[in-house]
């Protein structure tokens, strides 16, 4: 929800909240809009390690949302009082208590049809009645000008879906493959090396499900979420 109009930007129905769902919106407000100087957030374990249960947050310990908007230039502000939480919860409260009436008087029973309604039907509606003139009318959103300078890594990214993304530093094995979540990814023997054994790379995975392993800058293979490298795929359905 933008803070200077009360216009909320991506809503979409989940079935858990986490780090992937909050790349997810995060995307498609910078795709949509640009990128923005802050984020005001409660503080969810996908925001911020807490060492101790209701205490400070640990702001040198970045999870994965908080590595990303370093990245961005974006900054992260927990929310600590129930006044600096009051206006998102009375707008959930809002969404909680129209929205179910409202996807049952349209027969809406799928996650994929509440969807399609909430973007198209119902957010319009729901920004017509309750957003609100800022004080200052000019854009606080700067473009995205599609690099990305890594405080955290020092990498640099081409868009910013390679920054919105967990990422995970690897070691190559010896069968040139990168081990992420039980599955092998096989890298294949590119113009500028033929292997990359014993070498650190980095695991990016999107939001979508799909994986890429990066050396340094340079993506060296894209994958499924099965772990199928994404260019034998295509040569597979070119050859069907």
């Amino acid at each position: 929800m933008d803070d200077a109009n009360s216009r909320v930007y991506p809503a979409f129905f989940v079935s858990g909240e986490g780090t992937m769902s909050s790349f997810r919106a995060l995307t498609e407000v910078i795709n949509a809009h640009g990128l923005f100087c802050s984020l005001y957030a409660d503080r969810d374990s996908h925001y911020w390690h807490t060492p101790e249960a209701g205490g400070k947050v640990d702001k040198e310990n970045l999870t994965q949302v908080g590595r990303a908007l370093q990245q961005l230039g974006i900054e992260l502000i927990p929310a600590y009082s129930p006044q600096a939480r009051g206006r998102s919860e009375r707008m959930f409260g809002t969404f909680q208590n129209r929205l179910p009436q409202e996807l049952r008087s349209h027969g809406i029973t799928t996650m994929q049809e509440a969807n399609r309604f909430l973007k198209e039907v119902y957010l319009p509606e729901h920004n017509g009645l309750f957003t609100k003139e800022p004080e200052d009318t000019a854009s606080a959103f700067v473009p995205f000008t599609g690099h990305v300078t890594g405080h955290v890594t020092g990498h640099v990214t081409g868009h910013v879906r390679d920054t919105l993304c967990v990422q995970e530093d690897r070691v190559v094995g010896n069968d040139n493959t990168v081990r992420y979540k039980g599955l092998a990814l096989q890298i294949a023997a590119n113009r500028h090396r033929h292997h990359f054994v014993k070498a650190k790379v980095r695991v990016h995975d999107y939001p979508d499900g799909e994986l890429a392993i990066f050396h340094g800058p340079r993506c060296i293979g894209r994958y499924q979420s099965d772990g199928l490298a994404i260019k034998q795929e295509m040569s597979k359905q070119k050859a069907a």
